[in-house]
C-alpha cells in the first residue's frame, strides 16, 4: 500500500510527463500557425500585386531581386499570369482567375489558421491546468514532509 506522499509523487511525475507532451504539442501547433501566417502574407502580397497590375496605366513595375533591392521592368503581357497551383506546378491564368484562386486559398488558410489556433488554445489551457495542479501537489508534499 502506498503512502499519501508516494501517491502525490506519482501524480507529480505523471503531470510532468503530460506537461512535456503538451508543451511539445503547443510548440508544433505554433510552428504550424507561423507557417500558415507566412503563406497568408505571401498570398496577400500576390493579391495586391495583381490588383496593382490590373489597375496600372503603365506597364513598368519594380521587381524584387533580393536583399531589399528592386529592378525596374516592363510587363509585356498584363492579361495572363503564371500561377502556382502547388507541388511545383504552375499554369497560365487570367489575372481575374488568379485573383479568385488566391482569394479562395486565403479563405482556406484562414479557416486552417482558426482551427490551429483553437487547438493551440486548448493545449495551452491544458498546460495551465496541469501547472496549477503541479503547484498544488508540490505545496501539499512540502507541507507533509
Amino acid at each position: 500500500m502506498s503512502t499519501p506522499a508516494e501517491s502525490i509523487e506519482d501524480e507529480i511525475r505523471r503531470l510532468i510527463i503530460e506537461l512535456r507532451v503538451l508543451e511539445n504539442t503547443a510548440e508544433n501547433l505554433q510552428l504550424r500557425v507561423n507557417l500558415v501566417n507566412a503563406n497568408l502574407t505571401e498570398l496577400n502580397l500576390a493579391s495586391m500585386s495583381l490588383e496593382g497590375i490590373e489597375k496600372k496605366d503603365s506597364n513598368s513595375i519594380f521587381v524584387p531581386i533580393g536583399g531589399g533591392s528592386y529592378i525596374k521592368a516592363i510587363l509585356e503581357d498584363t492579361d495572363k499570369v503564371i500561377y502556382g497551383v502547388g507541388a511545383g506546378i504552375a499554369i497560365e491564368k487570367t489575372i481575374k482567375e488568379a485573383k479568385e484562386d488566391i482569394a479562395n486559398r486565403i479563405a482556406e488558410l484562414n479557416k486552417a489558421k482558426a482551427a490551429l489556433e483553437q487547438q493551440l488554445n486548448q493545449v495551452l489551457a491544458g498546460i495551465r491546468e496541469r501547472r496549477s495542479r503541479l503547484q498544488e501537489l508540490t505545496s501539499r508534499l512540502r507541507s507533509q514532509g
